[in-house]
């Protein structure tokens, strides 16, 4: 098993890609192309991270940093997919998370495209702003996954997941289970099975947004370009626990989900991996 330090080093190389900006409906508001260097330096002792960010007629956007410890709101799984983010949802303050996702050559089984998602609240915890970030490692012959469909999604899904946790208690393995099929032309339900629980929930369609309204909570998934979806809640509040998830169709019939869980205090609580197929 690898240890968090060497799970980063998944993530070294040159990324070409953007950052797109989306409203929390899902209406695109922006693309601003960006290159991110990730180097490690000192016998990879220490990571060099540089990311250029190209806006239309105006100065390039530098950021530089370097480290050598990982932050205690950041986890990374042994494919290089990682989250970083809030470790408390307190009031009056802004919230969210970072979940990315790695796609690995079939052949080389080495990291060629990432899939980046930022989701934010604001202080009254509103979903207030979606970033899907878009890369490509330099130099290798990846190819983007189109925009999602509804019917991409339908179908069932056999996967195997990994969850991991904050104080870095051994993780946890399972198999999984997600069965999507069509109400009619403007509803689906949804069926997940793991070994220790099942949940099924229904969601009406709208155009490339599908809510989930019956629960206590009301939760919303958005089918965005390059094969993501973003599930979320619309709102954030304080006794309910909740979780952001990415999702990424890498290629028709293998997806991978990120999902970052917080419990009813607020408290980040764990970090789990899903891959899995459409039978």
């Amino acid at each position: 098993m690898r240890s968090q330090w060497e799970c980063i080093l998944q993530n070294l190389g040159e990324w070409h890609g953007s950052f797109t900006r989306f409203s929390p409906q899902g209406e695109f508001i922006e693309d601003i192309p960006s290159i991110v260097s990730i180097e490690g330096i000192n016998n990879n002792q220490t990571i060099h991270f540089v990311l250029r960010r190209f806006p239309p007629n105006q100065p390039v956007d530098e950021l530089v940093l370097e480290f050598s410890t990982i932050a205690r709101n950041t986890l990374f799984l042994e494919t290089g997919a990682f989250s970083q983010g809030s470790i408390q949802l307190a009031p009056f303050t802004d919230f969210g998370a970072e979940l990315a996702l790695v796609d690995c050559d079939s052949f080389a089984d080495l990291p060629v495209r990432r899939l980046r998602l930022v989701q934010q609240f604001d202080q009254n915890g509103q979903l207030n702003k979606l970033t899907l970030i878009r890369e490509t490692l330099a130099g290798s012959n990846a190819i983007a996954s189109p925009q999602v469909q509804i019917d991409d999604l339908i179908g069932e899904w056999q996967g195997q997941a990994v969850t991991i946790y904050p104080d870095l208690r051994p993780p946890d393995s399972y198999s999984t289970t997600l069965r999507i099929q069509k109400l009619g032309s403007d509803k689906i339900q949804q069926q997940l099975s793991t070994p220790t629980f099942n949940i099924s929930s229904t969601a009406r369609i709208q155009g490339n947004i599908l809510y989930f309204d019956s629960g206590a909570q009301s939760t919303q998934i958005l089918l965005l370009p390059g094969g993501a979806t973003s599930t979320s809640p619309k709102s954030v509040k304080a006794g309910q626990s909740f979780f952001l998830e990415v999702g990424w169709l890498t290629q028709s019939g293998i997806r991978q989900r990120l999902i970052r869980n917080y419990n009813g205090k607020g408290e980040w609580s764990s970090l789990t991996l899903v891959t899995e197929r459409k039978l």
